[in-house]
């Protein structure tokens, strides 16, 4: 059994919980979320927590009751935190501005780059070139995250690029001159 999938989901105040079959909807104070469950994943709602059993013992049962667990505590967190992911642009002449739904960066390319958000993930962008991505789905969030993280990855030796906050970019010495 799953060590991830045995622990209980716990349920904080003002959010809700209602399983249909295979449907799994949590609303709390930040929205509300919508997600299908396996088939082998079992959930049960028991003194404030959630709980997710496997069916059977079969291998994908085994494989899958972890993952449904994390998914649907992601979904409890996000509907009653939030998630937050920031990214940091550094180099000279690289800029980022929101226009409407759309971003626009401008990272030493000859075109500049046009980003639509998707829907529930919002941005802020201060003076210093640093991203703010607010949502409450983590899958969305982060993959809207690694997609703008893609237009120009931080490259080792002058640390030109987008990057996470938390994100640490190993540096490489450069040539070493004529002698």
């Amino acid at each position: 059994m799953s060590r991830i999938g045995r622990l209980p989901v716990p349920i904080p105040d003002k959010v809700e919980i209602s399983i249909n079959g295979a449907e799994v909807k949590v609303k709390g104070p930040k929205g509300e979320l919508v997600r299908e469950i396996s088939e082998h994943s079992a959930l049960a709602v028991e003194d404030g927590v959630l709980l997710v059993t496997p069916r059977s013992q079969s291998g994908e049962a085994r494989a899958l009751h972890g993952l449904t667990r994390s998914l649907v505590a992601n979904m409890v967190t996000g509907v009653s935190k939030g998630y937050v992911r920031v990214l940091e642009i550094n180099g000279v002449g690289y800029k980022v501005e929101i226009l409407g739904t759309y971003m626009r960066f401008d990272l030493g390319f000859s075109h500049p780059i046009f980003f639509e958000l998707p829907v529930g993930v919002a941005a802020e962008v201060d003076r210093r070139g640093t991203v703010t991505l607010t949502g409450i789905d983590k899958e969305i969030l982060g993959a809207a995250a690694a997609k703008i993280r893609s237009f120009r990855p931080p490259e080792p030796y002058k640390g030109k690029g987008i990057k996470y906050a938390e994100e640490v970019i190993v540096r490489k010495v450069g040539k070493s001159g004529a002698r």
